[in-house]
């Protein structure tokens, strides 16, 4: 039913708690898993300075939060693919949704905060953004820890 699932990574431990849920669902259906990680060079120019090394700086960070990942699937007796995705502006639920129709994906397992209201008005929610914009379904792991 589920042949391929998509994950969303960011390093957080809400992502983690995603992931820990779509491993357990690939072994069930042996599906396969594709680690993804959004990196947003939305701004290079800062202050009027060039901001090159925060750009290696997020391709770093999403390159070890992608390998963390990967081998936190690997302990479980699982195999996953990653893939950083970037680009200039949007959010990166844009990203995720788009990638997700072009991959294929069956499902789409995504930690969320849960947040509401005031907080989520300022923060965003990319994983609302997610469920109301792409056609694949998506699972949405809540951190119980988490006060909205």
């Amino acid at each position: 039913m589920y042949d391929r699932i998509l994950v969303p990574i960011d390093g957080s431990p809400t992502a983690t708690l995603g992931l820990r849920e779509a491993i357990r669902i690939a072994r069930s259906h042996k599906s396969q898993i594709r680690l993804v990680h959004v990196v947003n060079e939305a701004e290079p120019v800062r202050g009027g300075v060039y901001a090159a090394d925060l750009k290696v700086t997020l391709r770093a960070d999403g390159e070890a939060a992608l390998k963390e990942a990967q081998e936190l699937v690997r302990r479980e007796g699982l195999d996953a693919e990653t893939i950083m995705l970037s680009g200039v502006g949007g959010q990166a639920g844009d990203f995720i949704v788009e990638h997700a129709k072009t991959w294929a994906a069956d499902l789409i397992v995504i930690g969320t905060h849960g947040r509401r209201g005031l907080r989520r008005l300022v923060l965003g929610s990319d994983a609302e953004y997610v469920v109301r914009m792409t056609p694949v379904p998506v699972l949405l792991v809540r951190d119980p820890g988490q006060t909205a």
